[in-house]
């Protein structure tokens, strides 16, 4: 009974409850330390004790699947190839390494398939598909392949299409749809609410939603809402420690960041 009173009269401050539970993910690897994308971004990250790899995704000319953020080479090679026009032994051939340091000269375009490949027991990849749905087959087929267990998996994608279609076709691993944020030009409020991203999130069946960690619109009511409706919620990117906390605080199921190791020591994650 005292309690309850000190309570009532605010005489007892209350402190969240920080779950304890997020998951690290590295974005594109450890980007910040080695060229994304790429095999030894990946192999970077687990040493940095990630507990999950983010990647992106495309199909080449040749219906192979392979590593690389944008759908031309120009940025991370030097040379100008369009990803989905260029066969796997075309992209190939590029260095996309030496862009980040001389010494990751010679690293290549991964494939699906290997990156898989070095997935270690207990730990996971994000996979971000960055061209449309025609992808899904031969993603299932590969993630089937790899052997991997089916929680080692998650596709993430803007393409809400996407998202439908790998719940519709994939069913057994899950689907997170991301989405940013945009300022309307005329009214300057940043678009969409959360109201309409948990209209698209249960329209395509996904499992939550890994949103941009935009503190003004990821609240404590958003949460909320994400929460009643039984979605995850994910964040993305993050390198600063005290937006990191924020989401901490809210409960994020993950946080992904360019710098697994330096985050998980700034939350004094296990």
């Amino acid at each position: 009974m005292i309690l309850l009173r000190l309570l009532a009269f605010g005489l007892i401050m209350v402190t969240p409850v920080v779950a304890q539970a997020q998951k690290i993910v590295a974005h594109r690897g450890a980007s910040f330390d080695a060229p994304e994308n790429t095999l030894a971004s990946f192999r970077l990250a687990w040493e940095q004790n990630a507990d999950a790899i983010e990647g992106d995704f495309f199909l080449t000319k040749d219906q192979q699947i392979v590593c690389i953020h944008d759908s031309k080479t120009k940025r991370t090679s030097g040379v100008e190839q369009v990803v989905s026009e260029s066969t796997l032994e075309e992209l190939r051939k590029l260095d996309v390494g030496s862009w980040k340091d001389p010494r990751f000269k010679g690293e290549k375009i991964p494939t699906l398939a290997e990156v898989l490949a070095i997935i270690p027991t207990g730990k996971r990849i994000y996979i971000e598909i960055k061209c449309g749905p025609e992808i899904v087959p031969f993603l299932g087929r590969a993630i089937k392949q790899s052997g991997l267990a089916p929680e080692q998996t998650i596709v993430i994608s803007f393409n809400d299409k996407v998202i439908a279609a790998t719940r519709e076709q994939i069913p057994e691993i899950k689907a997170y749809w991301l989405a940013g944020f945009r300022q309307n030009a005329q009214t300057k409020v940043l678009e969409p609410t959360g109201q309409e991203l948990l209209a698209t999130a249960l329209k395509v069946h996904a499992h939550g939603i890994d949103i941009q960690a935009q503190r003004e619109m990821v609240n404590a009511d958003f949460v909320t809402l994400l929460r009643k409706n039984r979605l995850e919620f994910h964040v993305w990117t993050v390198n600063s420690p005290d937006d990191a906390r924020h989401f901490q605080q809210l409960g994020v199921d993950s946080i992904t960041t360019d710098r697994p190791a330096f985050l998980r020591s700034e939350l004094q994650l296990k």
